[in-house]
């Protein structure tokens, strides 16, 4: 029964059936039309015929071979030493084959057209009638049908994955996503949107000069310049950019700041991160949330957090035992270890040598991963070889799957992200697409492309986002409620075999093939449904804590090792030219277009490749920059796929604009920040320059006062003049209102209030420097000063201040030098 977890299996299953269904039949073969070509599906006892073991998937020559099974109604047949020439490469021994025997074809058909043929040799060299041939026709139908259906759930996770596509780039904007980020995101979902074509790569090209908006400079190449984004050919892990979005969104709905700080997985990431948590622990930050790298080397930092006051809670990966960690949010890893065993044992019944790969088999989430997969398969057939660690090395990662799949392995578990698509890479180079069982850990976009495509069965996908969503909301309510009380409710976390004061949060797992069994999510489902728990989140609204609060979050990342950005002229007669003069796409045989002479077509073809798709990125009908897409297969791109890339292009045009604008925005906001300092800077030093308090003889002070006297200066002037009349021990203080700009009723009022105020302290205030305009102005305005002196000038005022201090003025006269 097909279930739609393996179809190699039901595809194998049904030509195993249409062997048995004719007398003395030993062999027999499904082909599917791919593109212009036929393909084997499955095959039974061809290896008769072959110098080496078939291979699942085997170039079966020109799809124009199955014209002649349009009509369903008869059965055909072929002379079986020419069909397996022309469609068995490799059929080294016909010799083997029975002399006079036919190969009876039965025509697989999808929607009334013909996809492929189910061919099985007979010796007797006889058609079959009756019942065999109605039964041959019943199983024809049974592969169409599987592969219709495979088709269909095929379909629906294409829609599903370019939606998820198109909203990441969109969330790129508000994420303020690196340049790098962008363009490996756009890279890996074109090529999990687009399944047949199996792009090499993708680059992105920008101006560097880019027009804004319906510039008229569209098109011009003279003299500008581009940069290119080169991305290494490595699978992505937008796992910790999960992690890292669901904090963020958590902060935004609660309304607290979370600071969120990545280490790079690479050598000395374990130290950044102890680094960062130290940093967190000297700002007194309310709570921690980290994902450990190394927590044997975190734990000491984990340690002083707790020491001052700060909970910790963990994400992802649990942290030593007898941590002071308060709570380890995460994947049950035992458990979901068994659920990937599980369905190993479903797609391998007969038994057979699994092999295993992780990141570091020293780490707790791998270790409880296999040995839940283990307890799993105790006692089937399942012989579980020794893991392999690839330390986040693609090279290794690739070596190791390699050699496990040459040396006749029949199922492999990727423990961790990577290691999924690494068995997946191996089985295509190998030709054991299907046939190898792979059950892969978390959803990066080339385990999606190898789910829809056959090549990985399964994938045990964590909820990351959820991880990094709980973790701010549980500090956040230890902040408000207090840690006990918050811990309350959460059970204690095993730790071999016995409790631990760990308490721990199980955010569960969802397990995803591309069509929909008893045990699984089908990939669109799930894809839909992990849409919208995350849109439910961002639009959650959760109760906030009325305080500042402020969160220190320390994740991981892959780094940029591997990515490059170079810079070029721009040539007019080269692809990409050719995109930004038109502002449209172009798809390229790099063999026989008219561009066979452009200079970036001719380095594609040195490096063998077949088609170049280049795109333009969009802003009010300029192009702006480009995608480019590189493919080693020929025909690559029909127009409905580029269709398809054209939407993700368009979106991501967007995107880009925007984000430039909100660099441009927050660089712009910086500068004003800034000129706003500087000047908050001047005005204070001019505050103090305009109103310095002098001494000029003893017990008497002047303060010149220049500018406008308001309110907050007043506080400032009256606040210097009483402190320099207590230290100096002033009688007398002449302001000088010289320079002020206008003398109206209100700076006479505050006036009045310093000469009230100094008063108190047993000193006189005398208004000197008043200007006929002043005077006049004060006299419309009806100012009464009360009892304070004034004189019109600093010498007269400076006479009174004498007088009163019991000093004069002495006048000598000076000899003439000569």
């Amino acid at each position: 029964m097909s279930t739609g977890l393996d179809l190699f299996a039901t595809l194998h299953g049904i030509v195993e059936q249409a062997v048995g269904s004719l007398p003395h039949a030993r062999r027999g073969s499904l082909l599917i039309r791919d593109g212009d070509r036929l393909v084997h599906r499955a095959s039974v006892g061809l290896d008769g015929v072959l110098a080496s073991s078939p291979q699942v998937l085997v170039d079966a020559g020109p799809a124009s071979a199955i014209s002649m099974l349009e009509s369903p109604d008869s059965a055909r047949v072929a002379a079986a030493a020419d069909w397996y020439r022309a469609h068995l490469p490799g059929a080294s021994a016909l010799h083997l084959v029975p002399a006079g025997a036919v190969v009876v074809l039965t025509p697989v058909r999808v929607h009334e057209q013909t996809i492929g043929v189910l061919a099985v040799e007979q010796p007797d060299g006889q058609a079959p009638s009756g019942e065999r041939w109605a039964r041959l026709v019943s199983l024809a139908d049974s592969a169409g049908a599987a592969l219709e259906r495979r088709e269909l759930y095929n379909d629906k996770a294409q829609t599903a994955q370019e939606v998820r596509v198109l909203e990441a780039v969109l969330n790129a904007v508000a994420t303020r996503t690196s340049p790098h980020e962008l363009v490996e995101m756009i890279s890996k979902g074109i090529k999990s949107v687009q399944l047949r074509p199996q792009w090499g790569s993708v680059h992105l090209v920008l101006l560097s000069d880019a027009p804004r908006g319906g510039s008229s400079s569209r098109g011009a190449a003279t003299d500008r310049e581009i940069r290119i984004y080169h991305l290494p050919r490595r699978p992505s892990v937008a796992y910790w950019h999960n992690i890292r979005d669901g904090a963020l969104v958590a902060g935004r709905s609660l309304g607290i700041h979370v600071d969120v700080r990545t280490a790079s997985t690479s050598a000395g990431g374990d130290v950044a991160q102890r680094d960062f948590l130290d940093e967190g622990i000297d700002r007194r930050v309310d709570g921690i949330v980290v994902s450990p790298m190394n927590p044997q080397i975190l734990e000491p930092a984990i340690r002083r957090a707790t020491a001052a006051g700060i909970p910790v809670v963990t994400v992802d990966t649990p942290p030593v035992d007898d941590s002071s960690a308060t709570a380890y949010i995460g994947t049950d890893n035992v458990a979901a270890g068994r659920l990937a065993g599980e369905l190993m044992a479903r797609l391998l019944p007969h038994g057979g040598k699994i092999g295993a790969q992780a990141f570091s088999i020293g780490s707790v989430n791998s270790m409880e991963r296999i040995a839940g997969f283990r307890a799993a398969v105790s006692g089937t057939s399942l012989d579980v070889q020794p893991p392999t660690e690839d330390l986040y090395s693609l090279a290794e990662g690739l070596r190791l799957s390699r050699e496990a799949v040459e040396a006749g392995i029949a199922g492999a578990f990727g423990v961790s992200a990577a290691n999924g698509p690494f068995w997946g890479m191996a089985a295509r180079a190998l030709g054991r697409e299907g046939k190898l069982k792979i059950v892969a850990f978390d959803l990066l976009n080339d385990t999606i492309t190898m789910l829809r495509e056959g090549t990985i069965h399964a994938a045990i996908v964590q909820r990351e986002h959820d991880m990094g969503y709980r973790a701010v909301q549980l500090l956040h309510d230890m902040a408000l409620d207090g840690v006990e009380a918050t811990l309350a409710g959460l059970p204690a976390r095993a730790v071999a075999g016995r409790a631990s004061t760990l308490r721990f949060m199980d955010t569960g797992v969802d397990v995803v093939t591309l069509e929909r069994t008893p045990w699984s999510l089908a990939l669109s489902d799930y894809l839909a449904l992990d849409a919208t728990r995350k849109a439910t989140r961002r639009r959650r609204r959760l109760i906030q804590a009325g305080r500042p609060i402020e969160l220190l979050v320390s994740g991981l990342n892959a780094g940029d090792e591997g990515f490059r950005e170079e810079r070029a002229p721009l040539d007019a007669e080269s692809l990409v030219g050719r995109v930004l003069s038109t502002a449209g796409a172009i798809i390229v045989d790099t063999r026989s277009s008219e561009l066979h002479d452009a200079p970036d077509v001719v380095e594609a073809r040195a490096r063998g490749v077949h088609t170049l798709v280049g795109v333009p990125l969009l802003a009010g009908g300029t192009a702006f920059g480009a995608l480019v897409l590189e493919s080693e297969r020929r025909a690559a791109c029909s127009l409905e796929e580029l269709a398809v890339i054209e939407r993700v292009a368009d979106t991501m045009g967007v995107a880009i604009e925007n984000a430039e604008l909100v660099h441009r925005i927050t660089e712009r906001t910086h500068e004003l920040e800034r000129a706003n300092r500087q000047q908050e800077s001047l005005l204070d030093t001019i505050r103090e320059l305009s109103s310095p308090v002098v001494p000029i003889a003893r017990s008497i002070l002047v303060m010149p006062l220049v500018g406008a006297m308001d309110a907050q200066r007043s506080g400032r002037f009256i606040e210097s003049m009483l402190r320099d009349i207590t230290e100096r021990q002033a009688r007398v203080v002449l302001v000088d209102v010289t320079g002020m700009a206008a003398v109206d009723a209100a700076s006479a009022e505050h006036l009045v209030r310093a000469a009230r105020a100094a008063r108190l302290l047993g000193a006189e205030v005398v208004l000197v420097g008043i200007t006929p305009a002043a005077a006049r102005l004060m006299v419309e305005q009806g100012v009464d000063l009360g009892s304070v002196v004034t004189r019109s000038t600093l010498e007269l005022g400076f006479t009174y201040a004498l007088s009163k201090t019991g000093g004069q003025i002495t006048y000598r006269a000076t000899s003439a030098p000569w």
